[in-house]
C-alpha cells in the first residue's frame, strides 16, 4: 500500500505512509496524494493474509489516530475518493483504467483504516477522523458494472461491511448509532432501492474476478506523470487483486475458494443491511422494505406510490442464481427471507413448473446434515415448511418424476417423485435428529412440513412409505423407553429427579407420536386409493399400533388406523394364504377403491404455518454477522473483542 510498495513487510518503512500519518498537514491538492495511491500492493482475498496486512497496518494506523486532529488527512484522503467517485462513470464509458485504479486504491486504503478504528474506538470517535477540519462522509457510489470496475464494486462493498462491523463488537442488539442514522435517514435513503438491486444482480451475476490484465499503462519516456516513473505495467496489479491471492500465498488457491468474491460479499452486505432493526419511533428499517417489496421485471402493472423502496428486477434470474448456489449459509438465507418476506418473489417461486431445481439443492442441505451447521439446516429445513404451506406445491412434487438420485447413498433410487425423496430426505433429519442433536424444534418442524402434505400425498415410493412406519416404530420403542426408565426410577425413590425428566421426555415423545399417528391418518383419510405402499407397509407393522389402541392421548385417531388394518386384513385372509407381494398389491388397490369414505372419521384438516418469533433480529443479526465473520472474502477479525456471538456458532 503506498507507491513502489508490493509487500506487508514493506509498509512501515513506506515513505509515502509514513507522510500520510505523520504530523504535517497535506492539502488536497498535493501531487502527493496521486504518488501515495499509485500502488501495486495486492490486495488479500483469504483471512490467513487479511491477518497479515491488519497486523501491518495496525501501527500505522495507531499513529494516523494520534495525529489525525491536528492534520486532518484521514478526510483528506476520504476527499480524494469522493472527487473520484464523481468521475467513475464518465471514466468507465471511456475505459480510463488508469483513474479506476486509482480510485480502487484509495478505496482500499480507507478500508484497512477504517478497520482498525472501529476496534480502537467509539462511533463518535470515528466521526471526528471524518470531520477534523472539515466533515465528510462516503456515500454509496456504484459506477457501472465492467471488467475495469469489478475491484472497486468489491471493494466499496466490503468496505461498507466493514464501517456496519461495530455490531460485531456489542453482545446486545445495535438500534441507533451514527452510522445506522446515516444509512436510514441520510443522504443513503434516496439509494435504498439502487443498492440493493445491484447488490442482488451482483448475487444473479454470479461473475469470477476478470483475468489479470498487464502492460495497461505504458512507461512515460521522461518519467513523469501520475504514475511518478513506475515501471511499465504497473496497474497490472490490480488486476491480479483476486486471481493472486495476496502476499504469501499460493497463487490461484482463494480463487478456487472464493469463485465468486463480488457474488459472495454482495450477498452478505445485502443480508447485514436487511437485518437491521427498525429505528425508533416505528422507522422501518428501508432495506428491508426494499428486500420484501420489489416486483418482477415482466409485471405492468404501476408501482404503488406509497411504496417508496420498489423497484423491479428479473425474477427468473434470480429464480436461476438461488437454485445454483444453495450451497453456502447466505444464499440459503436470503431464498428464506424472499420466501417468507417478498409476496411478489414467492408467488413466482410457486408458479414455476421447473420446481425441483430449487427443491432439490435444500434437500441436500438435509441430507448431508452431519457437515452443515445447526443455523443452516433450520433454515432449510423453514424454507420446506413454507413451500408446503400451499396446496399447490403439496400437489405438483408428486408429479416431478426423478431419475437416478445418486447422492442418495442408502438406498438406489432409479426413479421416485420429488414427493416421496422430499418425505425420505425429512424423515431421514428427523431420525437423525432424535439420535445426535435432539432439537425439539428441528423435528417439530420436519413434522409440520410433513403434516402440511400429508392430506396430498401421491403415489408414496415404496421406500418413503417404509420409512413413515419406520420412523414410528422408532418412535415407539422411544417411547417404551423412556417408560420403562421412568418405571425403574419410580420404583428406585420416590419423586427422583430422574422421574421428573423421564416425564418431560414422555409428554415430548407422546406428541411426536401424536404427530405422527395424524399425518397417516389424514393421508389414508384423503388419499387412500393413491397409497397402496403405505396400506402395504402399514399392514406389514400392524403390531407396532396395537400398545395405542387404548392409549388416552391416541385413542381417537387410532380409530380409523384400526378400521383401515381390519378392512385389508379382512380382504386379505379372504384372498386365500402364501399370497406373492404381487398379489398382496393387487387386493390393497381394490380394497382401497371398496372401502366406504364414510367409515373413516374427519379430523380437522393438518395445516401449519411458519411464524418468526417476536424479536426475529436476536436469531437473525448474530447469525448473519456470523457469516461476515467465517464467509467474509479477504476480511479477517481477530476472535478477541467479538461479542455478538461464541466462537463455535457459525
Amino acid at each position: 500500500m503506498g507507491a513502489n510498495t508490493s509487500q506487508v513487510s514493506d509498509l512501515s518503512e513506506n515513505q509515502s505512509l509514513r507522510t500520510l500519518i505523520g504530523t504535517e498537514s497535506i492539502s488536497d491538492n498535493d501531487p502527493f496524494w496521486n504518488q501515495l495511491i499509485s500502488f501495486t500492493f495486492i490486495s488479500p482475498t483469504s483471512s490467513g493474509n487479511s491477518k497479515l496486512l491488519e497486523e501491518a497496518v495496525i501501527p500505522l494506523a495507531k499513529i494516523l489516530i494520534e495525529n489525525n486532529p491536528r492534520t486532518g488527512n484521514f478526510g483528506a484522503l476520504v476527499r480524494i475518493f469522493l472527487g473520484r467517485t464523481k468521475e467513475l462513470k464518465i471514466s468507465t464509458e471511456c475505459q480510463d483504467q488508469l483513474f479506476i485504479w486509482q480510485a480502487h486504491n484509495t478505496l482500499f486504503m480507507i478500508r484497512c483504516l477504517l478497520k482498525v478504528f472501529i476496534r480502537e474506538m467509539t462511533e463518535e470517535e470515528l466521526h471526528l477522523q471524518f470531520s477534523y477540519q472539515e466533515r465528510t462522509c462516503i456515500p454509496l457510489s456504484i459506477p457501472p458494472r465492467m471488467d475495469i470496475t469489478y475491484s472497486i464494486l468489491f471493494e466499496a462493498v466490503t468496505t461498507m461491511l466493514v464501517l456496519l462491523s461495530y455490531q460485531l463488537f456489542h453482545k446486545e442488539i445495535l438500534r441507533d448509532g451514527l452510522i445506522y442514522q446515516y444509512l436510514m435517514k441520510g443522504r443513503c435513503l434516496s439509494l435504498t432501492s439502487q443498492l440493493v438491486k445491484t447488490l442482488l444482480y451482483n448475487f444473479i451475476r454470479q461473475e469470477k474476478c476478470p483475468p489479470p490484465a498487464t502492460h495497461i499503462f505504458e512507461q512515460q519516456s521522461d518519467g513523469g506523470g501520475l504514475l511518478y516513473g513506475l515501471a511499465s505495467g504497473v496497474a497490472s496489479g490490480l488486476w491480479s487483486v483476486f486471481a493472486l491471492g495476496g502476499a504469501g500465498s499460493k497463487p490461484g488457491l482463494d480463487q478456487e475458494q472464493n469463485p465468486l468474491p463480488l457474488s459472495n460479499q454482495s450477498l452478505l452486505l445485502l443480508l447485514v443491511l436487511a437485518n437491521l432493526t427498525d429505528g425508533p419511533n416505528n422507522c422501518p428499517n428501508p432495506y428491508r422494505q426494499a428486500v420484501t417489496c420489489f416486483k418482477n421485471t415482466q409485471d405492468t402493472s404501476s408501482i404503488p406510490t406509497e411504496q417508496h423502496h420498489m423497484f423491479q428486477i428479473n425474477f427468473n434470474s434470480l429464480y436461476t442464481a438461488l437454485c445454483e448456489q444453495q450451497r453456502s449459509d447466505q444464499a440459503t438465507l436470503i431464498l428464506y427471507t424472499l420466501l417468507h418476506q417478498n409476496t411478489n418473489m414467492r408467488t413466482y417461486m410457486l408458479s414455476r413448473t421447473d420446481m425441483e431445481n430449487l427443491v432439490m439443492p435444500i434437500l441436500k442441505i438435509l441430507y448431508h446434515v452431519e457437515d452443515r451447521n445447526s443455523h443452516h439446516v433450520y433454515m432449510a429445513l423453514i424454507i420446506l415448511l413454507i413451500l408446503t404451506e400451499e396446496d399447490t406445491f403439496n400437489r405438483s412434487i408428486h408429479e416431478v418424476v426423478l431419475k437416478n438420485i445418486t447422492w442418495y447413498s442408502e438406498r438406489s433410487l432409479t426413479e421416485i417423485s420429488l414427493g416421496s425423496l422430499l418425505i425420505l430426505v425429512v424423515i431421514r433429519t428427523i431420525q437423525f435428529n432424535m439420535t445426535r442433536t435432539r432439537d425439539k424444534y428441528l423435528h417439530t418442524n420436519c413434522l409440520a412440513a410433513l403434516a402440511n402434505m400429508s392430506a396430498q400425498f401421491r403415489c408414496l415410493h415404496q421406500y418413503a412409505a417404509q420409512r413413515i412406519i419406520s420412523l414410528f416404530a422408532l418412535l415407539s420403542k422411544k417411547h417404551n423407553k423412556i417408560l420403562e426408565q421412568a418405571t425403574q426410577s419410580l420404583l428406585g425413590s420416590n419423586l427422583s429427579p430422574l422421574l421428573w425428566i423421564g416425564a418431560q421426555d414422555l409428554n415430548v415423545i407422546e406428541e411426536v407420536i401424536r404427530m405422527m399417528l395424524e399425518i397417516i391418518n389424514s393421508c389414508l383419510s384423503n388419499s387412500l386409493h393413491h397409497n397402496p405402499n403405505l396400506v402395504y407397509a402399514l399392514l406389514y407393522k400392524r403390531e407396532l399400533f396395537e400398545q395405542f389402541r387404548t392409549h388416552p392421548s391416541f385413542q381417537d385417531i387410532m380409530q380409523n388406523l384400526e378400521t383401515v388394518i381390519g378392512f385389508f386384513s379382512q380382504r386379505l385372509e379372504a384372498a386365500g394364504t402364501d399370497l406373492s407381494v404381487e398379489r398382496v398389491q393387487e387386493v390393497i388397490m381394490k380394497g382401497a377403491q371398496a372401502l366406504p369414505k364414510d367409515r373413516l372419521k374427519k379430523f380437522p384438516e393438518l395445516k401449519f404455518r411458519y411464524v418468526e418469533e417476536d424479536q426475529p433480529e436476536d436469531f437473525f443479526i448474530p447469525y448473519v454477522w456470523s457469516l461476515v465473520f467465517n464467509s467474509g472474502v479477504g476480511l479477517n477479525w481477530s476472535p478477541t473483542g467479538i461479542e455478538l456471538f461464541s466462537m463455535d456458532s457459525g
